[in-house]
């Protein structure tokens, strides 16, 4: 359907003038030579476009920009003068009119500024489209799903959901697999919610942060002088979760030795406090999660093959952002709702190029980079528009380049680890050494992370013994 444009010009040969150059570009046009006469074609219809002069027989062209913005919000509306003054023209911009032309003017510049008008009006259609079709998508997920945070629409979110709705109640262990942001603790809140147990506690526990040591004792606990600053009794995280769920993430990277006392807990549903020779019970649901191919961790022996069984009951595997770019737009509008409402920065929108841009990026860092991203953007925005150039990224030919390899890469049932970031890691972590001469507490604090942290990467790597290093604790 062409858009409609309405002329409200007195002068007849202007007026003329005007309407063959938009009928010459396909808009249907309707001309009124007073404010009476535009009042009654708006009682009837209702404009896409409009170019109104402000000095009018019988009124004021504000007042019809005024009510031709009342009628129809999206509309276009182009003021003209032969009287212009910067404060009528700022005047007429805040009252909603799209841009101000003082008389006289060329036929090309009245050209550009339709050309202007016309690509503004299907923006702010596709954007009102967009922003329609969101809130249905999200009522739609409210009504049906009510996952919190978990956002999506597409085939393999759907399923996710499935499986969480027929898992939750079942109360049988559960992995789920997935690159690193994909949102692995999010469906391990969203089991634990829609279970039996969701009124008692879901204890998280990140299995590769913490040394063998000092895991078991966050895990199980341990008893008053146990070990070197062991000062009273602790309960570890299975007694806290007691009644409830445990969410055990980056479960790969657990030691054998580790994995034994955690299959005991899984069979027998008991332990012991470090230290301690009280067997202690519990009840807790377990939820593991990881961004490692166990089936492969299993074959190279890294992994207990008994272990992976009593956790493999039901697998749940996380889609990468780049195999679901169609919940890109709807996963934009909920951070932006999400973290304007945080910042303070209300009525902010994003321009259709930023959505497209998005839309094209491989999201290496998944869901995790894009609300980094938008939060970045809102932060930096001005104006009521998220421009493109306030995203991390500025070509989508660099950031999706193919050299780039996916960490991990899917295919049925079996997930693949792209090595290249450890190798990354474990040579920063020599380099650190060999720069602090061996000192590993300085090497720590110049990487930024924790002692045990630090540690646990040490021996990961292998690098204990690694040349020009001493043996000086952290």
């Amino acid at each position: 359907m062409n858009e409609r444009l309405l002329i409200v010009e007195d002068n007849p040969t202007l007026a003329e003038g005007i309407a063959s150059i938009a009928e010459s570009k396909g808009l249907a046009v309707r001309c009124a030579k007073s404010a009476a006469e535009a009042e009654n074609i708006l009682q009837v219809d209702s404009p896409d476009l409009a170019i109104c002069d402000f000095r009018l027989p019988d009124g004021s062209g504000m007042d019809l920009l005024v009510t031709i913005r009342k009628r129809n919000p999206e509309a276009q509306v182009l003021m003209i003068t032969a009287f212009g003054t910067i404060e009528l023209a700022v005047e007429a911009i805040k009252k909603g009119a799209f841009d101000f032309l003082q008389k006289p003017f060329s036929m090309e510049e009245l050209e550009l500024k339709l050309d202007r008008m016309r690509d503004t009006l299907a923006q702010r259609r596709k954007i009102t489209e967009l922003v329609d079709e969101l809130n249905y998508l999200r009522e739609e997920i409210d009504h049906q799903y009510n996952f919190g945070e978990l956002v999506g629409r597409t085939p393999q979110m759907k399923a996710v959901y499935q499986t969480i709705l027929k898992v939750a109640p079942a109360d049988t262990t559960v992995i789920i697999y997935g690159e690193s942001g994909t949102g692995k603790e999010l469906v391990a809140r969203a089991i634990h919610q829609h279970s039996p147990r969701a009124q008692k506690p879901l204890v998280r526990v990140n299995c590769g942060a913490l040394n063998e040591n000092l895991l078991e004792s966050e895990l199980f606990g341990h008893e008053k002088g146990s070990f070197t600053g062991a000062f009273r009794r602790k309960k570890g995280r299975f007694e806290l979760a007691h009644g409830g769920s445990i969410f055990l993430d980056e479960i790969g990277d657990l030691s054998l030795n580790m994995q034994l006392k955690l299959l005991r807990v899984l069979q027998e549903k008991e332990f012991e406090r470090v230290g301690g020779e009280e067997t202690i019970r519990v009840d807790v649901r377990v939820i593991a999660a990881t961004n490692k191919d166990l089936n492969e961790l299993v074959r190279e022996g890294r992994f207990r093959e008994d272990l992976f069984y009593r956790l493999h009951i039901v697998p749940i595997y996380l889609p990468p952002l780049r195999e679901r770019r169609d919940d890109i737009p709807l996963l934009m509008e909920h951070f932006l709702t999400k973290i304007s409402r945080r910042l303070g920065k209300t009525g902010l929108r994003f321009h259709p190029e930023t959505v497209r841009r998005c839309m094209d990026y491989s999201w290496p860092g998944n869901v995790r980079e894009l609300e980094n991203a938008i939060e970045r953007a809102l932060v930096l925005a001005d104006g009521d528009e998220i421009h493109p150039d306030l995203l991390p990224f500025r070509n989508t030919s660099e950031s999706a380049s193919p050299s780039q390899k996916p960490a991990i890469q899917i295919r049925p049932g079996v997930w693949r680890l792209n090595e290249t970031l450890q190798q990354v890691e474990k040579e920063l972590i020599c380099r650190a050494l060999r720069l602090c001469k061996g000192n590993k507490a300085a090497a720590a604090r110049a990487l930024g992370l924790r002692s045990n942290t630090f540690f646990y990467k040490l021996k990961k790597y292998g690098l204990d013994n690694c040349p020009q290093t001493d043996q000086k604790e952290i």
